[in-house]
């Protein structure tokens, strides 16, 4: 039997990183649940932490520091997972993946950055495949709900059909939620970036930019508001959609293309019909150049327990036939997105990893591509979401 640790959290002492800590605290201890500990720079900090979130005393601590790929590499190799809330990851990220790759650890992360992601996929997809390790990205609300959306709007056009289609759109009803302090930085820091290398913008504007050797047919920009016939509403540009329509590409790569390879996918947020719903696609407009803004939040900072727990997300999905014919589906969340629902959905996708798939093989994952119909029973049993086909 290994004696290896089940699921470490990195980060644990950081805002993100706490909750998820939390997380399993509250939900995985006692007889039969994972081994898990909690690691970060500071021992008498993970002490503080652990004693506030009310883990076990005996839960293990780890002392190590992204500026020292020593302590990474110990970490790692007492690990099975790692889940890393560590960023932003094009800071702080390399030296772990590059660790867990090396020694065939699985490794789980929150990343929403474009450039990085592309560097670890070229840099990483053939090595982890030797090594075991198992990787995946983008564990949160970016890119699970969205990715998870489109294969589950999937599967009923399937069912309707009897075949999936090549159109998808997916549109934000509602989002209650404070973008993430650690999601601002990093789009700072993707902004600084291009700033001094401007070849990066191809990569930026590239839908297929995390499918190497496939390109497939022109996608909708998504960058400015319209109007559309089929929903009877205004939509304006989604701040997440440059990462997540790139990991919906990405999943159907991964699962051979069962969406085919003219699969034509965006997302956008619904603002409403008339004059009023063209207002509110000009003001989403705005708020979404605020979210990088100087009055954004800073890493480490985010949203009151209470406003946490007053957050909610409804997404649809609209699946559209040849002929016209449309399914529609929904994906809705009872929390914060970007902290309370995120540190619930990567808890469950460790547990799910490590339990319920672990026929997964190795190399470089999109979360739901890796776990499919599996991940969704999870995400609804305990994480609070849910998938509904809507008539």
């Amino acid at each position: 039997m290994s004696t290896k640790i089940d699921i470490v959290v990195y980060g644990a002492t950081g805002y993100t990183g706490q909750l998820v800590a939390e997380y399993l605290a509250a939900n995985y201890v006692g007889d039969g649940a994972p081994i898990w500990a909690m690691a970060g720079r500071n021992r008498d900090k993970l002490a503080s932490v652990r004693d506030a979130i009310g883990a076990p005393a005996d839960t293990q601590l780890i002392v190590a520091d992204a500026s020292d790929p020593a302590s990474l590499r110990a970490m790692v190799d007492q690990a099975r997972l790692v889940v890393t809330t560590v960023g932003p990851y094009q800071l702080y990220g390399s030296d772990l993946l590059a660790a867990c790759v090396a020694s065939g650890t699985d490794y789980m992360d929150l990343c929403g950055e474009p450039l990085w992601l592309k560097q670890m996929i070229d840099r990483y997809e053939a090595a982890a495949k030797v090594s075991g390790a198992r990787i995946l990205f983008s564990c949160g609300f970016d890119s699970i709900p969205f990715e998870l959306g489109a294969f589950f709007v999937q599967e009923e056009a399937r069912r309707v059909f009897g075949v999936p289609v090549s159109r998808v759109k997916g549109r934000v009803r509602d989002l209650s939620w404070k973008f993430s302090g650690g999601t601002s930085a990093s789009a700072r820091l993707t902004f600084a970036a291009v700033a001094q290398d401007l070849s990066l913008v191809s990569i930026l504007r590239d839908p297929f930019a995390f499918t190497p050797g496939f390109e497939g047919p022109k996608q909708p920009r998504g960058n400015k508001p319209v109007f559309e016939e089929d929903l009877q509403s205004w939509s304006a540009p989604f701040a997440m959609a440059t990462l997540n329509t790139r990991n919906v590409h990405r999943s159907n790569m991964l699962m051979g293309f069962p969406y085919g390879r003219d699969f034509v996918y965006d997302e956008m947020v619904l603002t409403g019909a008339g004059e009023q719903g063209q207002a509110n696609a000009k003001l989403v407009m705005a708020a979404n150049s605020e979210k990088t803004g100087p009055e954004a939040l800073r890493p480490g900072e985010g949203p009151s327990k209470e406003e946490r727990d007053n957050g909610r997300y409804d997404l649809l999905y609209v699946a559209i036939a040849p002929d016209g014919r449309q399914v529609r589906a929904s994906v809705k969340g009872d929390l914060d997105p970007g902290y309370a629902s995120t540190a619930k959905i990567i808890s469950e996708c460790a547990i799910c990893l490590l339990r319920d798939t672990p026929d997964v093989p190795p190399g470089l994952w999109t979360p739901g591509a890796a776990m499919q119909h599996r991940l969704i029973k999870r995400l609804v049993e305990n994480a609070g979401l849910r998938f509904e086909v809507e008539g």
